[in-house]
């Protein structure tokens, strides 16, 4: 290939509060000529996730932080558009961890093959990608739902709670979801078939909460923190689990982000709380995958994407997380293959 110039979105600003416009820019980079063993890739789309704030603050967490005038990286689903690698072909599409950015030249053992006739491809980067891992082993390990169970799931609408709540279902559990509008409640009862749910915005919200839970909280699938997490901690029962996912609630606080103690409840409970992030189970995943997979296949499993069309209007997807405005994945989607058939 020749070496040619291309866009990419770089973190110039590491954002105080709510991420803004100002704090992303677009720059063009020129990629140098494949190398032995290397592909060239075309971004079909990019996966936006809330994990990618934390990456914004210069602080130590268990993945490195984003560097300040560099191309983001997060996951993406590409086409191979030229290849000097024996194990990939003009067409294959494949996921990585990638940077943001039209093009990426990229290693062979750096990418993943996608198989398009088992599921639609953005799958890969949804339920049957790290998104749906993260709900399988975040439930059924730290949670361990056990039949007749009420399990409460918080950002139930995402693209992890509402794996979770339909795991917990294939479980034979009682399934709460909360979420942040009605549109997002019919969602979770009408299509997901979750047994109630919840507006964390409403004013009544703690009221309908506990009307929602008349024996309690066995397992709780925390996506939140906050106000909302407080309000599901006082409703546990005896021997509750809690699995702590995420808490977006926090992610764009400036200053600490301090409440209530709630230490008491899980002494007079024997409740347990574990934190974990997916590369916890790194080695388990193809377990999860192949049962992802089949429970899909066998229509236990639906999903919802939410995509955003255009590699510009990247940043607005992302600001989108924590606006609440996606149901399930939140997606951009790049550009069309070339030489693939799907």
């Amino acid at each position: 290939m020749e070496p040619f110039t291309q866009k990419e979105i770089h973190l110039v600003n590491r954002p105080e509060g709510m991420p803004s416009k100002e704090d992303f820019e677009f720059r063009e980079k020129e990629l140098s000529s494949l190398q032995e063993n290397e592909v060239l890739l075309k971004t079909l789309y990019l996966s936006v996730d809330p994990y990618m704030r934390g990456r914004m603050k210069d602080v130590k967490s268990y993945i490195a932080p984003f560097q300040l005038n560099e191309a983001i990286t997060g996951g993406v689903l590409a086409e191979v558009i030229e290849s000097r690698s024996a194990s990939f072909k003009q067409g294959d599409i494949v996921t990585a961890n990638l940077n943001w950015a039209e093009y990426n030249v990229a290693n062979e053992h750096s990418v993943r093959k996608v198989d398009p006739s088992v599921a639609p491809i953005t799958t890969t980067l949804g339920i049957l990608g790290l998104t749906g891992l993260t709900a399988y082993f975040g439930l059924l390990d730290i949670g361990q739902p056990q039949p007749g169970e009420t399990v409460v799931v918080s950002g139930a609408a995402g693209a992890v709670g509402s794996v979770v709540g339909q795991i917990a279902k294939i479980k034979g559990t009682k399934v709460v979801g909360i979420a942040g509008s009605d549109e997002k409640i019919d969602y979770l009862l009408n299509e997901l078939g979750f047994d109630a749910a919840v507006n964390y915005k409403k004013d009544s919200f703690k009221e309908d909460l506990e009307k929602a839970l008349p024996n309690g909280v066995d397992v709780y699938f925390d996506n939140v923190g906050g106000d909302v997490s407080d309000a599901v901690i006082e409703q546990l029962n005896n021997q509750a689990r809690i699995s702590l996912c995420g808490s977006i609630s926090s992610y764009n606080t400036e200053g600490e982000d301090i409440g209530p103690r709630m230490q008491w409840k899980f002494i007079k409970t024997s409740s347990m709380m574990k934190g974990f992030t997916l590369g916890d189970y790194a080695q388990d995943f193809p377990t999860g995958a192949v049962q992802l997979a089949k429970w899909l296949a066998e229509g236990k499993l639906k999903y919802e994407e939410t995509i955003v069309d255009g590699f510009e209007n990247t940043p607005e997807a992302f600001f989108g997380l924590f606006k609440g405005t996606n149901i399930g994945k939140q997606l951009v989607k790049v550009a069309e293959p070339e030489f693939a058939k799907l």
